[in-house]
């Protein structure tokens, strides 16, 4: 009977004592997730907060964290002193030509490496992966210099063809991403007599939407980011880009912090914007992608 009440009782044990610990470590996780997150948005709740403010309330001491007054003549002030608007469609026409060139120059390698079978097919992969080991500085004089003989410095073409020739890393993204999906439907649709070409435009495109979304986003920061390019190939304030149109506001306004910081604010939302927006695909990206070898 004693063993009975004891057998009956542990489980109760047990799930109490489960219970008294799975409270604290949630607690904790969500601790350490929260002052993670705080830290890591608090520079851009200070960059906000002073492209609301008036100068002389940016370095004051005590901080003062929330703007009284508002100023939203800040962002008027400091998009019109320089031509934001011309930089940003100079940086969405250059986005638009690399992104479409990765989506195609990316996946269809990818697809080769991961579904065909070719000679010499994984000796190519190999060397391919061997160019990620090379600096990307290295190449600068030696594409510069082509470019130039090409006629085509001060224009957008040494900032997009690039992108049509494939990206390492990219490719290998992508083909990773390949290898996780089943093999069945590809072989259904041969059987029914689809070639490669329509195998992998109706059957393989429609499930690569995460690691696409991975590669949209990264293709697209890459260009937003992008200072060391466009400053070697730009000369023409008229096709600068929004990173060289920070760098020529800083320099002809560095005590404006105001206007700066409002500056600043209006050329993150874009990443924002786009990270949220396939935020869902991004994530099944990275969490699927590497999975198989």
């Amino acid at each position: 009977m004693n063993s009975s009440v004891a057998d009956t009782r542990v489980p109760g044990i047990v799930m109490v004592k489960n219970g008294l610990f799975r409270v604290p470590v949630r607690v904790i996780t969500y601790a350490v997730l929260f002052v993670g997150a705080f830290l890591v948005l608090l520079p851009v709740f200070w960059m906000v907060s002073s492209s609301l403010k008036y100068q002389s309330e940016i370095f004051v001491t005590p901080p003062q964290w929330f703007p009284n007054p508002v100023r939203w003549g800040n962002y008027r002030e400091a998009l019109t002193i320089l031509p934001f608007g011309t930089y940003f469609l100079n940086t969405m026409k250059i986005e638009v030509g690399v992104i479409i060139g990765a989506l195609i120059s990316d996946t269809l390698p990818a697809y080769s490496f991961a579904r065909l079978r070719w000679p010499g097919r994984d000796m190519v992969f190999y060397v391919l992966l061997s160019v990620l080991m090379l600096p990307s500085f290295v190449t600068l004089v030696p594409l510069f210099v082509m470019w130039s003989k090409l006629g085509l410095v001060n224009t957008f073409w040494p900032l997009v063809l690039p992108a049509w020739f494939g990206n390492p890393f990219y490719i290998f993204l992508v083909r990773q991403f390949m290898l996780t999906l089943p093999i069945e439907l590809e072989d259904a649709a041969r059987i029914d007599g689809a070639g490669f070409l329509h195998t992998f435009v109706s059957i393989i495109l429609p499930q690569l939407k995460p690691v696409l979304a991975v590669l949209v986003i990264s293709a697209f920061m890459n260009v937003w980011n992008d200072f060391i390019h466009p400053l070697i190939y730009l000369s023409n304030p008229k096709n600068y880009t929004i990173a060289l149109g920070l760098s020529a506001f800083l320099d002809a306004y560095s005590s404006r912090w105001d206007l700066l910081m409002a500056a600043s604010t209006v050329t993150v939302l874009p990443i924002v914007i786009v990270f949220l927006f396939f935020q869902r695909y991004f994530i099944e990206g990275v969490t699927l992608t590497g999975i198989k070898g």
